[in-house]
């Protein structure tokens, strides 16, 4: 017992104690279930916005939802922490685009300077699997996924970035990689016959119940969070809306939804020393579905490993009728809106920022999307409080003054 006693007091004076609380910077008011984190374990604030952690490490890191994130050091005494509010507006910026000197950022730029743009998502690693900047990770350098790289110093490019006060999110294509799954068939999706799938864009993915895959990009998720990008978004996060394949287990609505979380729980303690956000990207029609719709993906289960949920809410992905409206694709507001707010049982909207459609109508009513359809998307998420909201354009072309709200 003594022996016990001695042990623990040993370890226990092996730690600090670092104290503070929390303030929002806006309304001087304490936050409280903010994450206070070092490389190994995750305390919160409290109903006061105050917090004790006890660490051996000399920077901790500091999230709250809704908030810009904080890295300190537990030789700083201040009696209180001031957090930075940020409602993220988002432009996807393309790999081909992701360039200091190219065209369009040189456009994108422009917008953030007139407009109330304050982030960009940057494309890290496509679904071919190749990066736009080289990584540390030498598996993937080796099978040639920065030989195409547009980001020849990420140094420079993150200087850039952070001199602009913009909020960095690298997108990270995550199961489906046709370099990663060429290069290692035993771990590849398989078809019926036992040969590699490829869907329709002629693209291979890997095994999410494989380990291995979960490894390889939670390893060049690991390198951008390194290099200093604010988030971490994950994208084909999930299984091929198909059937009749092979994989390593048996295919099952619980063993996928535990194949995901056990990504998203390793992404978690990897990332955790880095302070960097995680957030998934879904389909639209996960704010609907009561089951994983084949794919491994809930709104409950994604919930309690990624700090957002960013669901793809194209009004011209919802078919025919949905909303009751005969095309939802002239419905933008209602759309967004009501999806949103379905879920809210199940995660704080602040913990949602979807993705909005800057593209034209695909389907039957082929409507343009501009400046107004824009805002009226932009304005459901305001109404619903979510966290902000990510603009897709496939090219990244965007047009000024687009975004009033």
């Amino acid at each position: 017992m003594i022996k016990l006693l001695l042990m623990t007091l040993i370890t226990t004076s092996l730690f600090a104690s670092f104290s503070s609380k929390l303030i929002d910077k806006d309304s001087i008011k304490p936050i409280s279930g903010a994450m206070i984190s070092d490389s190994l374990h995750t305390i919160k604030s409290d109903s006061n916005g105050s917090f004790i952690i006890n660490s051996d490490e000399n920077i901790v890191h500091i999230k709250a939802y809704g908030y810009r994130s904080l890295s300190i050091s537990t030789d700083d005494k201040n009696e209180s922490i001031i957090l930075e509010p940020i409602t993220v507006k988002a432009l996807y910026l393309s790999f081909w685009g992701a360039n200091i000197n190219s065209k369009t950022l040189k456009k994108i730029m422009k917008i953030i300077d007139e407009e109330k743009i304050n982030s960009l998502v940057i494309d890290v690693k496509t679904e071919y699997g190749i990066t736009s900047y080289k990584t540390s990770f030498a598996q993937a350098n080796k099978y040639g996924s920065a030989n195409q790289r547009t980001i020849k110093d990420i140094k420079k490019f993150m200087n850039f970035m952070k001199s602009k006060n913009i909020y960095t999110i690298a997108r990270i294509v995550t199961f489906k990689d046709e370099l990663q799954a060429s290069n290692n068939p035993e771990y590849a999706i398989k078809n019926a016959k036992g040969e590699i799938w490829r869907n329709h864009d002629n693209m291979a993915w890997v095994d999410p119940y494989d380990k291995r895959s979960h490894e390889y990009t939670i390893a060049i998720a690991e390198d951008a969070a390194k290099v200093g990008f604010d988030e971490i978004n994950f994208d084909y996060i999930r299984f091929p809306a198909k059937t009749n394949l092979r994989f390593s287990k048996k295919n099952t609505q619980e063993n996928r939804i535990k194949a995901i979380g056990d990504f998203l729980s390793l992404a978690q303690d990897r990332l955790r020393k880095y302070g960097t956000f995680i957030s998934v990207d879904t389909y639209g029609n996960i704010c609907w579905s009561n089951d994983d719709t084949g794919i491994g993906q809930t709104v409950k289960s994604l919930a309690k490993n990624a700090d957002y949920l960013s669901p793809m809410l194209y009004p011209s992905g919802f078919a025919r009728g949905s909303f009751g409206r005969k095309h939802p694709a002239n419905s933008p507001y209602i759309v967004i809106h009501r999806s949103i707010d379905n879920i809210m049982d199940e995660i704080d909207s602040k913990r949602v920022r979807p993705w909005l459609q800057h593209f034209r109508d695909y389907t039957s009513s082929k409507r343009q999307y501009r400046k107004f359809e824009i805002n009226e998307q932009i304005r459901a998420t305001q109404d619903v409080n979510t966290s902000g909201w990510m603009m897709w354009s496939p090219s990244s072309k965007y047009y000024s003054n687009y975004f009033n709200k």
